[in-house]
């Protein structure tokens, strides 16, 4: 019996079964080191062999791992060395939009319950910078808070609560250390990798932080819980 041509056998579908889907989430793994290390250099810009040694790879596998980041320009090859590519600053810019539309929900209630501006503040390195804002709609009052305003993360309920570590009071308030009359009190937004954030209300009058502060607290797991 004439056995058939294997150029014209029926394809065989491939299943990627356990293994194939570890390799595969190792692989990810290794190439999210990979950019985290190109990110990490504070000045001169890693060799291959650097990241080779940092992710603990072959150098054969950092160009393996180099080609996808490169194709979407998150990385960028100048001879031997590797550095952040002009992709990265459009995924940065999609972060505060998409910031925006996940806490607005929570800020919106914190508002229209507290009768106070609500916002997101989050840190830029030593400041704090307004990312999101939310004005109560039945006062005949408010603070008027833009987004986009920063200040140095050691002033204001905002920029303080931002870095209040784990044991401290769930809250802080100040009074009059932005702006004169301006008081706030504010939480921060604990457990989301790589954020330093706070929620916060400020108003024109002095707060009740014994009990607004809950409600703020409340809204920052609220904020917190959206943006895993």
């Amino acid at each position: 019996m004439a056995q058939p041509d294997p150029a014209h056998a029926a394809p065989r579908l491939q299943h990627e079964g356990p293994t194939g889907t570890k390799e595969s989430s190792l692989t990810l793994e290794r190439g999210l080191s990979l950019l985290q290390a190109v990110a990490d250099a504070e000045s001169e810009a890693p060799t291959i062999s650097d990241l080779a040694t940092r992710i603990g790879v072959s150098r054969a596998a950092v160009y393996r791992l180099l080609g996808p980041l490169q194709s979407r320009g998150l990385v960028r090859r100048e001879g031997s060395r590797v550095r952040l590519g002009l992709g990265v600053l459009w995924l940065a810019g999609r972060v505060l939009p998409q910031l925006r539309v996940a806490c607005t929900p929570a800020l919106r209630g914190l508002a229209e319950k507290v009768g106070a501006t609500a916002h997101l503040t989050v840190a830029d390195g030593s400041e704090a910078q307004a990312v999101a804002v939310v004005e109560p709609s039945w006062t005949s009052y408010h603070v008027s808070y833009r987004v986009g305003t920063r200040h140095p993360v050691q002033r204001g309920a905002a920029g303080q609560a931002v870095d209040l570590p784990a044991g401290s009071p769930r809250w802080i308030s100040s009074g009059g250390d932005l702006q004169q009359g301006a008081f706030g009190v504010a939480a921060p937004v604990r457990g989301v990798p790589g954020l330093r954030a706070s929620v916060g209300v400020v108003a024109l009058q002095p707060i009740a932080a014994d009990e607004i502060g809950p409600m703020v607290v409340e809204t920052a797991e609220s904020v917190a819980e959206a943006l895993r």
